[in-house]
């Protein structure tokens, strides 16, 4: 199985910075796309970010320029690194990843629990 675990959250006024990362463990012979979504409430789930195993990268209209993801694929981490956080970027933002848990076998997705993101006004 694998596992993913986010940390970074927290509060923090607008105009201020945080960054998240998302831990992936266990079964893992190789990760392809790595992702950051979020959902605030009452709203779908949406893609904020996406890096490739190849380290292109992604963005939403809404954090393009204010939000950078990036990942070390020796540690199997990938982080958010979010500035200029707006009011409206209040959400529970969860990571997923595309995983092979061993060679030859197919590649699945996995979700992290989430960490919620709070921006004052």
């Amino acid at each position: 199985q694998v596992q993913l675990v986010e940390s970074g959250g927290g509060v923090v006024q607008a105009g201020g910075s945080l960054r998240l990362s998302c831990a992936a463990s266990g079964r893992i012979f190789s990760i392809n796309a790595m992702d950051w979504y979020r959902q605030a409430p009452g709203q779908q789930r949406e893609l904020v970010a996406t890096v490739t195993s190849g380290g292109i990268t992604n963005y939403a209209d809404s954090v393009e320029g204010r939000f950078t993801i990036s990942r070390d694929n020796g540690k199997n981490m990938v982080y958010l690194q979010m500035n200029r956080l707006k009011p409206e970027d209040t959400a529970v933002y969860y990571c997923r990843c595309r995983v092979q848990p061993r060679a030859g076998t197919v590649v699945s997705r996995y979700w992290g629990q989430g960490t919620q993101v709070t921006v004052s006004s």
